[in-house]
């Protein structure tokens, strides 16, 4: 079993992956597509196992696990290409949530 990665790591695994290749990353804009394309098919998948539309007998079985994997890396190369430090990205938005948001929603109550 592989040991847990850090963003960093992940942002690094993929660098060294796609700078494998000539074209390297995409542009922005590409990507853009590509991520509207994979959170489709994730919205697909979720349909299928929490929604109303069952899977056709001709489809190919796949996972929102597997979705998830495919928009993930997406992004990771999104954020590559634009010298985004997903990590730092993170933590901002945590902060945002933390601050700007912290009495949006009610809170479980502690015993």
């Amino acid at each position: 079993m592989e040991k847990d990665k850090t963003v960093k790591e992940l942002q690094s695994e993929v660098h060294a992956y796609i700078s494998q290749f000539k074209e390297g990353y995409f542009s922005p804009l590409a990507m853009m597509a590509r991520l509207t394309e994979e959170l489709g098919e994730l919205a697909r998948e979720v349909n299928h196992y929490y929604g109303e539309k069952p899977k056709k007998a001709t489809e190919d079985e796949k996972t929102i696990e597997e979705e998830l994997g495919d928009v993930l890396f997406v992004i990771t190369c999104l954020a590559n290409s634009l010298d985004i430090d997903l990590e730092e990205a993170h933590n901002r938005v945590m902060n945002k949530f933390n601050t700007r948001d912290k009495d949006r929603w009610t809170r479980i109550e502690e015993e």
